[in-house]
């Protein structure tokens, strides 16, 4: 069993930026795909990241490519990720997930484990 908990979220003006920490206990992570999801009110969980076991390969949802860097220190047991130039519309409950798809995965389906999710505002 892995046991992912989330920290970092809270409230920000647009344009504004946040890191999220996603810290894992139980197992290492070193052997699973890691990845970042969102899910605003009213809508249905959507990707936003993911990254290899090693971290050497990322994939950004459309929305946040060029804003958002997903990476990880296995080391630490951590996933993080790092969002700049804040939008409102990135206003959601953002949740981490491991995969043993190492290289990572888009698929909600195909995640085995998730956090509890931490909640991002943007303020415009």
């Amino acid at each position: 069993q892995v046991q992912l908990v989330e920290s970092g979220g809270g409230l920000v003006q647009a344009g504004g930026s946040l890191r999220l920490s996603c810290a894992a206990s139980g197992r290492t992570i070193s052997s699973y795909g890691m990845a970042w999801f969102r899910q605003a009110p009213g809508k249905e969980r959507e990707f936003v990241a993911t990254i290899s076991w090693a971290g050497t390969s990322t994939y950004y949802a459309d929305s946040v490519t060029g804003r958002f860097t997903i990476s990880r220190d296995n080391a630490k047991n951590t996933v993080y990720l790092q969002m700049n130039s804040l939008k409102p519309e990135d206003t959601a409950v953002y949740y981490c997930a491991a995969t043993l798809y190492v290289g990572g995965s888009r698929d909600v389906g195909a995640m085995d484990y998730w956090g509890k999710g931490t909640l991002v505002t943007v303020s415009s």
